[in-house]
């Protein structure tokens, strides 16, 4: 949501924005003067960072692969049910708690991975090529995203994350009473049925998914100018490899509904 997750990190690596008080400026010039990192003391850097998202995502390609070729098809439903539920459980505790070492963060992007593996079979089944495309057109909005932040053509401020934050909150919102519109209604509010709302949303869900990427980079860089300490590389990747498979997922629908 800027992802849940980098909101989070940006706030215990002191990115709240806020200047400091009178008080917090006079304790700042009583405290001693700096005298280099502690022994075993070591920081956030970008490697760090790049090295956990590698793993995660190399894991959720892993997992994929496996369920991809290994799962019956009338296991799809429950699997599909069962690493849907707790990939979200497991990945809100993260979210909220901060708590995300290596081993969670895998555990994680084996659910993940399962969970997309499946779906993924089920969409090249119906519509062959479909899956390169999706994983293709992911890689590709990641690296303009990227590459659009680091020439600073889009620049994160407050406004711009107020922006993104409520919009990103209203959509899940829609998300969630869609769904329940399906306990009462065929096709709920028709945000996926396929038709042309479903498209329009599904547009709307890979941009906000992208300006949620930029948003996790600059949670990441401010997090490593700040000093933040290296535990929070896993909680960092986590929060990019969660972007990362939502806008995955929404390519993935975009395509098939241009298929039909």
């Amino acid at each position: 949501m800027p992802n849940p997750v980098l909101n989070n990190f940006g706030r215990a690596a002191g990115g709240n924005n806020q200047p400091p008080s009178a008080t917090q400026l006079q304790g700042m010039f009583d405290k001693p003067a700096y005298t280099g990192p502690r022994p075993n003391e070591r920081y956030l850097t970008l490697d760090d960072v790049v090295l956990r998202t590698g793993a995660m995502l190399a894991t959720v390609l892993a997992a994929g692969a496996i369920a991809w070729v290994a799962l019956p098809d009338r296991l799809y439903l429950p699997v599909v049910i069962i690493s849907a539920m707790a990939g979200l459980g497991l990945g809100l505790f993260m979210s909220f708690t901060m708590r995300v070492s290596a081993a969670t963060a895998l555990i994680y992007s084996v659910f993940e991975g399962v969970l997309l593996g499946a779906i993924s079979h089920v969409f090249e089944q119906r519509w062959h090529g479909i899956v390169i495309q999706a994983v293709t057109g992911t890689v590709l909005v990641a690296a303009g995203m990227l590459f659009v932040y680091k020439i600073g053509a889009i620049r994160v401020t407050p406004k711009f994350t107020r922006i993104i934050v409520g919009a990103t909150i209203g959509v899940f919102g829609l998300m969630i009473v869609n769904l329940i519109a399906y306990l009462f209604t065929p096709g709920g509010l028709g945000l996926r049925t396929g038709g042309p709302l479903a498209i329009v949303f599904s547009l709307v869900c890979i941009g906000l998914a992208a300006m949620n990427l930029v948003l996790d980079f600059d949670m990441v860089e401010q997090g490593i100018r700040r000093g933040a300490p290296q535990k929070f590389a896993w909680y960092a990747s986590f929060g990019i490899t969660v972007t990362l498979i939502w806008l995955y997922i929404e390519i993935l629908r975009l395509l098939g509904y241009s298929r039909r």
